[in-house]
């Protein structure tokens, strides 16, 4: 076993990329939240991007390290240590079997990210190892971790096994010369993700495109979208980002619309008028009237926004949301070319 769960933190559970495939079955495709963060640790920890790692939600784990790991820890802060010293982010770090992984709560963001080499080892289910609660498959027996809950990191990808090999002695050499328990290069990963739209005034900005029903609200509703902040809500989940304290949306029709398919990023309207921007753990299908979508280059923002934080829509158009997600799949591309040029 790689490491034993000592605290478990509000909310862990094991994701990867995703089940996609088999959203025509009512399945959701799940999968990490912050889908950049987590293929970012995983790449930095010397795997291939959709392997299995832990996200946890505002309050992080304590973990007992039972063998010598290498780990990537990215998204938001949890001011994780290693026996009580401060642990760097966004880098592969050598750990030391018998050493205490310990993570706090989120200075700022929601979710964290380990990645550990090899990926954490569960079984797949429909094609992915990532956990989903509501239907109570994958993970780790479909549930949050719990404390006594054992993990282990499976084998490292042919394509990553000479990285991560590589910097395992290096880093574990390293830390027996420095006389600590833990290692990590100089330099880091740049989390060029959370650029997005920007935050202004306090304000978390999201750029979306026009929705289905887009037209069928008020006017009065379209410009109060773009300029009145939300407050996001404590009953948010992996599910949806519930929005309040914002202006009521009111459409100019009346009567249900029929439902349809609908995926992370949708902006649902109910009809108390305050909206609902949907997670990884969205449901399949869904009648409420769709506003607009958040585009998918700024999803990791949206995983990353907590209870408290005001958020803003900003409207934009395909062209740019297209350039954005380019932009951010290059990074991560250049983030693996780097590190293979490392070797």
């Amino acid at each position: 076993m790689s490491m034993a769960v000592v605290k478990p933190g509000l909310f862990t559970t094991v994701q990867d990329s995703g089940r996609p495939g088999w959203r025509s079955l009512g399945v959701t495709a799940g999968g990490a939240m912050d889908s950049y963060a987590l293929r970012a640790a995983n790449l930095l920890a010397g795997n291939l991007p959709g392997a299995a790692g832990l996200e946890m939600t505002l309050s992080g784990a304590e973990l007992e390290v039972q063998e010598d790991l290498l780990i990537a820890i990215t998204g938001a802060n949890m001011t994780p240590s290693a026996d009580g010293e401060e642990l760097p982010m966004w880098r592969p770090v050598w750990i030391r079997r018998g050493t205490c992984l310990k993570f706090g709560s989120a200075v700022e963001g929601c979710r964290t990210y380990l990645a550990a080499a090899g990926g954490i080892k569960v079984p797949k289910v429909l094609s992915g190892r990532g956990t989903d609660v509501r239907a109570g498959f994958g993970g780790l027996e479909g549930r949050p971790l719990i404390a006594g809950d054992l993990l282990s990191a499976g084998k490292v990808e042919p394509e990553r096994s000479q990285w991560a090999a590589r910097w395992t002695e290096k880093l574990g050499k390293q830390a027996a010369a420095e006389g600590r328990r833990w290692a990590a290069p100089s330099w880091y990963a740049l989390p060029e993700a959370y650029a997005g739209g920007g935050k202004i005034e306090g304000c978390h900005i999201l750029r979306v495109i026009a929705g289905a029903e887009y037209s069928s609200f008020t006017k009065a509703s379209l410009e109060a979208l773009f300029t009145a902040p939300y407050l996001v809500s404590s009953s948010s989940d992996r599910m949806g980002c519930r929005l309040t304290e914002g202006a009521r949306l009111e459409r100019t029709v009346q009567g249900e619309v029929l439902s349809r398919g609908i995926v992370p990023g949708t902006v649902q309207v109910p009809p108390e008028g305050q909206p609902i921007v949907l997670g990884a753990d969205c449901q399949t299908t869904g009648g409420y009237p769709v506003i607009a979508h958040v585009i998918s280059a700024d999803l990791p923002l949206l995983a990353q926004l907590k209870p408290g934080d005001r958020v803003c829509f900003k409207d934009t158009g395909l062209e740019e949301a297209h350039s954005a997600l380019l932009i951010q799949e290059a990074a991560l591309r250049m983030l693996s070319a780097g590190l293979g040029a490392r070797l």
